[in-house]
């Protein structure tokens, strides 16, 4: 049986065997946000059932394909498509992806959500830049044997979202006029959405927003060294703070509503790297 090591390696060599060019920068898209692909440039498209052990579980609203083009003259990734603990997905198939790219010398990690609002200042269709995580999936990803040629055994998470990369998108936001808000995403496993009392007891705990994803992502790129950007689209408010019952078409629809000013959000900010 393969281990590990020689999967990433079968993986990282088929990438480099499609493309001459690896880029700097990784951008997750989350549901409903998967178009922002269609804004680059001399685009190769990989489905994920090409990438040898890239294995995906398909939800609506996200396609299962590595992107890679240029946006504004800089090479980037896009992954339309992420794996969630929810579908049956094992620490080792949430941690391969962004470990993939970080034997690539992916540096940057822009990861993107739609989301449940707490807090009682947001609305659906608004952006929300991460300031931090907590983490009440019940797992980790890292979870199993260490590959120190990534990194640690136990990696420092006191940073996990990129200070300076937080202060940059804050300023792109207020010259473009594009209202951004910040808060704490908080990750849940799902499927199910949030009872009333996990959504207050979430607030108590500091949480702005609630979500299935993401944070698996952010603790496998911190702990290759990988510098984190995190956007929330808020397409609903949560469970207990909004009249009707949420399905995911609502999620899907919101989140495309905020893809013109996500698009120009993040187009500008990958202009700075």
């Amino acid at each position: 049986m393969m281990n590990y090591l020689d999967k990433l390696t079968k993986a990282k060599d088929y990438i480099q065997s499609r493309i001459n060019i690896i880029p700097d920068t990784l951008v997750i898209l989350g549901s409903g946000l998967g178009d922002f692909s269609k804004v680059l440039e001399n685009t190769l498209t990989i489905p994920y059932s090409e990438i040898p052990y890239f294995n995906f579980t398909q939800v609506e609203g996200h396609s299962g394909e590595l992107h890679m083009g240029l946006l504004n003259k800089k090479w980037v990734f896009c992954m339309n498509g992420r794996n969630h603990y929810y579908e049956g997905a094992s620490d080792e198939e949430m941690r391969f992806p962004i470990q993939l790219f970080a034997t690539l010398n992916v540096k940057n990690v822009i990861v993107t959500n739609a989301c449940g609002g707490m807090n009682s200042s947001f609305k659906p269709g608004d952006l929300m830049v991460i300031e931090d995580h907590i983490n009440l999936m019940g797992r980790n990803p890292l979870i199993g044997r260490n590959l120190d040629t990534i990194g640690p055994r136990f990696s420092d998470m006191s940073q996990a979202y990129d200070e300076e990369f937080l202060i940059r998108i804050q300023k792109i936001a207020k010259t473009e006029k594009i209202e951004l808000k910040k808060g704490i995403y908080v990750g849940y496993s799902g499927p199910n959405y949030e009872t009333k009392a996990e959504i207050k007891a979430f607030s108590i705990l500091g949480g702005d927003a609630v979500g299935m994803s993401t944070v698996p992502e952010v603790i496998v790129a911190n702990h290759a060294k990988m510098r984190v950007l995190g956007i929330s689209c808020i397409t609903n408010m949560a469970t207990g703070l909004q009249k009707n019952r949420l399905t995911h078409d609502e999620v899907l629809e919101t989140s495309r509503k905020a893809l013109n000013s996500f698009s120009t959000l993040v187009s500008k900010f990958i202009d700075t790297l």
